[in-house]
Formats: C-alpha cells, sequence, structure tokens
C-alpha cells in the first residue's frame, strides 16, 4: 500500500477517546488512513517529521466573518491600541487620506468609543479627511460613523433631512441633524453607497483573511451572513465568490456559508405559503468539504458593547435604553418558523436576554408545528442568559455559540452595562456544558481577532483586561476548552462526522504548536505559537519536513 503522507516524530492528541494519543499519521485523499503501528510497511510520497511538537485537530472558528475580516485587514485600523483616543483617530484619518484621491472613500474600522472620550463626529472627520468620504466602522460591527460628504453623496447636503429609520438610532445635535454615528439599521444609507462589492475586492479579502485563518491554526470557519448587503454580506453573488476563490486557491480554509434570512423568500404557488427557501429547495448541508451551505443567519437585535442589545431590563445607568429589536416578534417569529419549515437550520444573533426570549419562543413554535429532531437552531452570541434561558435551549437542542475572547476584549465594558446582580451571567460556558449543551468556540472576528488561543485562555481564564474575573464559576478545563473550538464547533454545523478530532476516515486537518497547550498554565495559552496547519493533508501553512 502506499500513500500521501506520514507525519510523524509528534505528540498526537487525538481527541478520539478510543485512541486519545499518537505519534505518527498517515493520509491518503485528504482523509486519515492510520496512525502508528497502522502505518509500519507503508510507504509514503513524503514523511514529515514534526520535531517531537505537540499536535492538535484543526481549530475550528464557529462564527467568523471571513469576508468583514479580510476588508478590515485591507482598510484603515481604528482599534484600541492602534489608536487609543479621538484625537489619535483623526490623525489617523489624515494621515491615511492624504495621499488619496480628493474623490476617494476613507475607510476605516474597529474603533470603540469605551477606549476613546466617546464616539467620532461628522465635523471632525470631514476636517481630518480634507473633504473626501468617510465611513468608520465600530468594532461591533453594529453602528458606524460617516462624515458630512458621505451623507451628501447618499442624498443628503449637510446631513439634513436624514429620516428616522425602523430598527436605528441616529443620534442628533440639537438642530436636528445626525451627528454622524449610525446604529443597526440606519446603517442601510451609507452602506448603499459601498455596496456591493465588487467580486475581486471580495476575493482579496478573502485570500487575506484565509492567510490569516491558517497562520492561526484554523482549518475550518463558519461565516454567519452572506448575500444581503444592507448590514451583512458583499454581494447577491457571494456564493459565486466564495466558490470561485475556493477554485483559485484564494480561499484555502474550510467554509460553511450561512446565507441572510432576506435572501431567501415565500413559494406563493406552493400549497403551504409559509415556507421560506431558495429556488430549486436549495438549504443547509448543500456543497462539499470545502465549501458548503450552513444554516440560515438572522440579526434579532444588536450589541452588548454598543449598548443595542434588546434587554428585559435597561442598561445600567441608562433608564430609558432597553436596546433595539431589529424585528418584531412576530416577525422573528415568521422567519424562524419559514425556514425551519423548509428545512433549514436557523442561526438568530440575539445577545439581549430578551431578543434570547424572543428566539427561543420562535424556535419553540417551529417545532410545534413541524417537528424536526436533531436540527441544532444555533442562538449566536447568547450573551446575557438566565439559568431559564440556558435550560430552555438545551431542552430544545438549540445551540449557542459564545465568544470567549469578548471576555478579554469587551469584558469591562459589559459588566458596567448591566446592574451587578447579572454579571455571572455574560456569556456563560460551563453552565451551558453543565444543561448538555456541546459547547463551541468562536471570535467573532474581526470583532475580536481571530486568534483561537486567545480564546482558548479566555475561556479557561475568564479575565478582563482590567484583570477581574468575570463569572469565576463559568470557567472550564483546558480539555473542554480545545474540544469545544474542534469537535464543537464542527457539530455546531453538523460536521462533527468529518472533523473536530483525528480519526482514521476522518478529515486531515490539524496543526502543530509550539508548546503543549496540556501541560502549560493557562495564562500562557496565548503566547503559543501555531507552526504548521494541515488542511486535507496538505501543509498549508508552516515550515515543515
Amino acid at each position: 500500500m502506499r500513500i500521501d503522507t506520514i507525519f510523524t516524530n509528534a505528540r498526537i492528541r487525538t481527541l478520539d477517546p478510543e485512541r486519545p494519543t499518537a505519534h505518527s499519521i498517515g493520509t491518503l485523499g485528504g482523509r486519515i488512513v492510520g496512525f502508528d503501528d497502522d502505518l509500519h510497511g507503508v510507504d509514503a510520497d513524503r514523511v514529515v517529521d514534526l520535531g517531537g511538537q505537540p499536535v492538535l485537530p484543526g481549530f475550528h472558528d464557529a462564527h467568523h466573518h471571513l469576508s468583514l475580516t479580510g476588508f478590515r485587514l485591507a482598510s484603515l485600523n481604528v482599534r484600541p491600541g492602534a489608536v487609543n483616543s479621538l484625537a489619535e483617530l483623526y490623525d489617523a484619518v489624515h494621515e491615511y487620506a492624504k495621499d488619496l484621491a480628493p474623490d476617494a472613500w476613507v475607510r476605516g474600522s474597529g474603533y470603540d468609543q469605551n477606549f476613546l472620550e466617546g464616539h467620532p463626529i461628522a465635523e471632525d472627520l470631514d476636517r481630518a479627511a480634507g473633504g473626501r468620504p468617510v465611513i468608520l466602522e465600530h468594532v461591533s460591527g453594529h453602528m458606524l460613523v460617516a462624515n458630512t460628504r458621505a451623507f451628501e453623496l447618499a442624498g443628503y447636503p449637510r446631513r439634513e433631512g436624514f429620516p428616522e429609520i425602523a430598527g436605528g438610532g441616529i443620534p442628533r445635535g440639537a438642530d436636528g441633524r445626525p451627528e454622524g454615528l449610525l446604529q443597526e439599521s440606519a446603517m442601510g444609507p451609507i452602506f448603499a453607497l459601498v455596496r456591493p462589492v465588487a467580486l475581486d475586492d471580495v476575493q482579496r479579502n478573502l485570500q487575506l483573511a484565509s492567510d490569516q485563518a491558517l497562520s492561526y491554526g484554523l482549518t475550518s470557519v463558519t461565516e454567519p451572513g452572506i448575500g444581503e448587503i444592507r448590514m451583512i454580506g458583499n454581494s447577491p453573488l457571494d456564493y459565486h465568490a466564495y466558490q470561485t476563490a475556493v477554485e483559485k486557491r484564494m480561499l484555502r480554509v474550510r467554509t460553511t456559508l450561512m446565507p441572510y434570512i432576506t435572501v431567501l423568500h415565500p413559494f406563493t404557488d406552493l400549497p403551504d405559503k409559509d415556507v421560506l427557501g431558495l429556488d430549486l429547495g436549495i438549504r443547509t448541508g448543500l456543497g462539499d468539504d470545502m465549501l458548503r451551505v450552513g444554516p440560515v443567519k438572522i440579526v434579532a437585535d444588536g450589541s452588548f458593547i454598543g449598548r443595542s442589545a434588546a434587554m428585559h431590563a435597561c442598561f445600567h445607568g441608562e433608564a430609558d435604553n432597553f436596546g433595539v429589536l431589529l424585528h418584531e416578534p412576530e416577525q422573528l417569529r415568521d422567519y424562524i418558523i419559514g425556514a425551519h419549515r423548509a428545512g433549514w437550520t436557523v442561526a438568530t444573533h440575539a445577545i439581549g436576554d430578551r431578543a434570547i426570549a424572543h428566539v427561543l419562543d420562535a424556535v419553540e413554535e417551529a417545532q410545534r408545528v413541524s417537528p424536526r429532531p436533531d436540527v441544532r437552531h444555533r442562538i449566536e452570541h447568547f450573551a446575557l442568559a438566565s439559568d431559564d434561558d440556558i435550560a430552555r435551549a438545551a431542552r430544545l437542542g438549540v445551540i449557542p455559540v459564545p465568544q470567549g475572547v469578548f471576555l478579554s476584549d469587551f469584558g469591562d465594558g459589559m459588566a458596567a452595562a448591566v446592574t451587578e446582580d447579572r454579571r455571572d451571567d455574560i456569556y456563560r460556558v460551563k453552565s451551558l456544558a453543565d444543561a448538555g449543551i456541546v459547547l463551541n468556540g468562536s471570535t467573532d472576528s474581526p470583532i475580536s481577532d481571530a486568534n483561537p488561543l486567545v480564546s482558548l485562555r479566555d475561556m479557561v481564564l475568564r479575565r478582563t483586561s482590567s484583570g477581574a474575573v468575570l463569572g469565576e464559576g463559568e470557567r472550564i478545563s483546558v480539555d473542554a476548552a480545545v474540544r469545544a473550538y474542534t469537535y464543537g464547533s464542527a457539530y455546531a454545523v453538523g460536521q462533527e462526522t468529518s472533523k473536530g478530532m483525528l480519526r482514521v476516515g476522518m478529515l486531515a486537518d490539524f496543526i502543530a504548536l509550539s508548546d503543549d497547550l496540556y501541560e502549560i498554565e493557562p495564562e500562557r495559552i496565548a503566547e503559543q505559537e501555531v507552526t504548521a496547519t494541515v488542511v486535507g493533508g496538505a501543509v498549508e501553512f508552516g515550515d515543515v519536513g
């Protein structure tokens, strides 16, 4: 027998309870064909010596905006650390803009008002950009700031006459004009100026994000939202852009795509008028090991750090702020039930406890009218959840998708946004596992950096940037965190039979690391490096063997 490659001299943790460790692994046709003694007497086209390094299954980010990550890698970086005050932000805009054409767009992303003195404003961006149109996206992706020229191009000279928009927030000055900040649905008229995104630009962004993902040890990601251009996605041709990027090997990380709910449509010529789907009945699961259709995505509310998540109680210190529902409960119910009836898995962004309750109500009704066992509907983020919310999600088979890294990136701000008695309910993890829910791992990149090692550390330690521990009882072990970021994220998209552990017959996706995460202090996890990333038996990152 002859196979493609034998990777040897490694300390392999397979995460397979039937064969937990190995020192060699053989691959053929992109899949695992044997370990250790299985490979005695087997010839291989290539033998790769991993130099005694620790090996794990490839990481899988369950909620990773791949194209948006690439866009932000290519645009002006105004994240905390790159700019630490409004003055520095305006200086950065000026330096970025000064060499651009007079009518060129200035695009930046990642600012966080919690680390500045507030949000940027249009007039100051006007001066910094020298009259060029400016869009600065908030780190959360749920708001942006535009300058006066951008409003003018949208049809509102001097920012006058901009209407109120359902599901959106528009802070205004004493003269009634927008100050520049647009939240949620109110971003639509500005985004319409720069979307749809050209296919070449989408593919460039995918290549940048794919290269970064592989350097971080990500062999799979789930892209939460394509095809809709008002808030999420690039173009109505998004699937074509991703498929072409795979064919050109610009996209080299396995990707599961979530179309946005507004891409689906009713079928008025069918007896069942309540079905929402795509033509030909295309739905969750179509595709191959490199690119496939995943759940359909819905955004139910806003963001935690932007204080626009839909809450039962007002945000701490803001007596009139209960957040924003992007869809009324009846519309949300119709979306979820319609997609459910058409065979889709549904993944709904719900951060606040009020939004979470509405989603669970809709899922429960969907299963009542059209029972589907093991459908694995999801709630993306599930950020503020009570014991009852968790128990109900477990009973309904709903999979929460929280982001551990948000604890170090935004934990202090999130804690300040709620009363003290609710702080232990923020981004819970151990309670999910205790309820029987399969944990998964994600970063919501580029909202947080896509590096899984940082998120793994935070799932274990739960420390904020100030050093406080947020929800000590929600800490989990290193092993539980690693399994979440491998098997658990594959389970969240129904792919656990082909990825998430290293077993004969499964995809040959694995990584080598500078040190064994199980044997070092948890504080050191984020300091480690991925030295090699193997996808389908091919070394896609690293210099090995």
